[in-house]
């Protein structure tokens, strides 16, 4: 009786059941740590198995190919104890008791994301010690956790990004049933957890798939990391892609069953290569929703090129994923905070239009001519939900690809950044945060892998390379002061300092009351870009108008990222209120308990006034409680508690 198509698996009658794929191979030699070696049955096209009285869970193991005295662990090893290097352990996934018999997944309406790095989440850098500031995320509003990767890894510390053996939980972490513990407590807070998954190269260190089958990789394409997978078959190699393809698929799906995630996230799938239909990513996410067919799952990928067919359901020629992520979200934002346009950040002018026009639809390249890449970016997504696209000002990637590491409220003005935080939360698109944005963490996020010192320097230059294309880096002094990815201190560097949450609690307070104002009003509620319509007031200054299901329901997002403006006159339909009552302030960016100066009245008896840098959100005045009928108190009326 088995689970996977390859490794270890513990049998309810005694002893283990041992699967491996090695067709280059004549002979598979299970040894046991403590126990014999056990020659396994060849059982055709490639496959050896065995079951071994001797062995049970916590057993140690490696393989012995054709007799060869070099041990290798299990490609498909539940847990590494030692390292990528060292003797694979039997693992009983079925000995863990949850607690999560009611839980029923995520739905990716109402969703708001939060990136996690396992590694610099908390000093110790464990599940355990992440468990203890689940609560706090919780009560924030966050809704799903999106783990960096897991998988183990080579070195001391790394972004996870390096996998190799793709079953086992990093034992930098724990063991796997403390991730197990970490998901059944995130689940008991109403939290869902979804995992980065790398199914587009492996790390180069640690790697032994290609020792038991060339067929693993392929020549026929150019990957950016390393050989490619073998999705769809390549007669130069002489392999066969099905078991390739039932390795990873089966992946997916393990994480699902025996870890009980709510969904994953796609690594870079524009470098998952695959000619042939199924595609791939269609395969892993069916067989993903497969293993957990009593919850809803949310499976997101990164994408460069934007490729919203794999948004699509299969019949019409997709992949049937969730949500792609969207850096033309982050470029436009970000360029509208700083002001700078270097490397892939120069086809973004950071204007209000485009602002609006990433609100309203999506991507803002689906198919035009992109002077970056020199050709033509992305794919029309018009027809699908806004809540398909997940947003964000911050994640791991963007913010390591600078010279320091610095967050966003390092590099802006803060009272930007409170603005656009209220734009990215209560526009209709998916929100993701990144640990630490929620309480304005002023540690770094550097790029950090630790490697032997022939690859650490290889690594390092690679870095510095890629860094590069921004002139601000490659043309400055700047370069000598970018800390070296394999110096134990730029990982300690990053390590989140919880004792922010309370200092900052300004910071926390506005993503906390952003996030209910999103959750609990009944016209932001909806995320229905459809009902959205938007206009340039200025320069810097835009606004969104919020269509409710009757007039009393429709909401101005008023952002001004430039200094004072008034609109005298205001010949802009939609400031128009719905009736003559005019608008009443819902909520402001510029409230002292977020650390603004104070909201002054915006709409006016002779025009409207938006203050400098801040966002202010506009109910209409008829039917309010105080009996307000011009719209001119001032302060917030959320009713957020304080």
């Amino acid at each position: 009786m088995r689970r996977l198509p390859q490794g270890a698996e513990v049998q309810p009658g005694g002893g283990v059941h041992f699967r491996l794929w090695a067709p280059d191979h004549d002979r598979v030699t299970l040894v046991l740590e403590d126990g014999p070696a056990v020659d396994l049955d060849a059982a055709g096209s490639g496959w050896f198995e065995g079951l071994v009285p001797e062995a049970a869970a916590g057993s140690r193991y490696r393989y012995r190919l054709d007799g060869d005295e070099t041990l290798l662990p299990d490609p498909a090893s539940r847990f590494q104890p030692e390292g990528v290097h060292g003797w694979s352990e039997v693992v009983d996934p079925g000995s863990f008791r949850w607690s999560d018999g009611a839980w029923r997944g995520v739905e990716r309406r109402g969703l708001v994301l939060y990136e996690m790095h396992i590694g610099t989440f908390t000093g110790p850098g464990t599940w355990e010690a992440a468990i203890g500031h689940l609560p706090a995320l919780a009560e924030t509003g966050i809704t799903c956790i999106e783990l960096m990767p897991v998988a183990e890894f080579a070195g001391r510390f790394g972004w996870g990004y390096d996998g190799v053996d793709i079953y086992a939980p990093t034992r930098l972490y724990g063991r796997p049933d403390d991730m197990r513990r970490f998901v059944d407590a995130a689940h008991g807070l109403g939290l869902g957890v979804i995992l980065d998954v790398v199914y587009n190269h492996l790390g180069p260190d640690g790697n032994y798939l290609g020792r038991f089958a060339r067929g693993y990789f392929t020549d026929r394409y150019e990957n950016e990391w390393g050989r490619p997978l073998n999705f769809d078959g390549t007669p130069a190699d002489d392999g066969d892609s099905g078991p390739v393809r039932e390795f990873f698929v089966a992946n997916a799906a393990c994480w699902i069953d025996e870890f009980h995630l709510d969904g994953l996230r796609l690594d870079a799938t524009q470098q998952m290569f695959d000619a042939g239909r199924p595609h791939i990513i269609a395969e892993i996410a069916r067989a993903a929703r497969a293993a957990a067919p009593d919850r809803r799952l949310f499976i997101v990928a990164e994408n460069e090129p934007q490729d919203c067919a794999l948004l699509r359901p299969e019949e019409q020629g997709g992949c049937g994923l969730d949500a792609l992520w969207n850096d033309d979200f982050h470029h436009a934002a970000i360029v509208a905070l700083t002001g700078r346009r270097e490397a892939y950040y120069t086809d973004y002018r950071g204007t209000p239009q485009e602002l609006v026009s990433s609100a309203r639809h999506g991507f803002l390249y689906q198919g035009q001519y992109y002077v970056w890449q020199d050709q033509r970016r992305g794919s029309s997504c018009l027809g699908l939900p806004a809540e398909a696209l997940v947003s964000y000002l911050q994640n791991h990637d963007q913010i390591a690809n600078s010279a320091r590491g610095w967050r966003i409220d390092r590099l802006a003005e803060l009272g930007r950044v409170r603005a656009l935080t209220a734009y990215m939360l209560l526009i209709p698109a998916t929100p993701m945060l990144f640990q630490g944005q929620e309480f304005r963490a002023s540690t770094p996020f550097l790029y950090f892998a630790d490697h032997g010192p022939e690859l650490a320097g290889t690594v390092a230059r690679g870095r510095l390379e890629f860094l590069s294309q921004f002139q601000s880096i490659a043309h400055s002094d700047v370069r000598e002061d970018i800390p070296e990815p394999h110096d134990p201190a730029t990982f300690a560097a990053c390590k989140l300092d919880h004792g922010e949450r309370e200092r900052n609690a300004d910071w926390v307070r506005l993503h906390r009351d952003l996030l209910r104002l999103r959750r609990e009003d009944p016209t932001f509620r909806r995320q229905d870009a459809a009902r959205l319509e938007g206009a340039v007031l200025g320069p810097e200054s835009f606004v969104l108008r919020f269509l409710g299901d009757k007039p009393g329901e429709d909401r101005l997002l008023l952002v001004n990222l430039g200094n004072d403006q008034e609109l005298r006159p205001a010949p802009e339909p939609l400031l128009a209120p719905p009736d003559r009552a005019g608008w009443r302030i819902l909520w402001s960016s510029e409230d002292p308990a977020y650390g603004g100066l104070g909201q002054p009245p915006v709409e006016q008896e002779d025009g409207w006034y938006l203050p400098a840098r801040a966002a202010i959100v506009l109910a209409p005045a008829s039917g309010t409680e105080d009996g307000a009928e011009d719209g001119t108190e001032s302060g917030t009326e959320s009713g957020m508690e304080r």
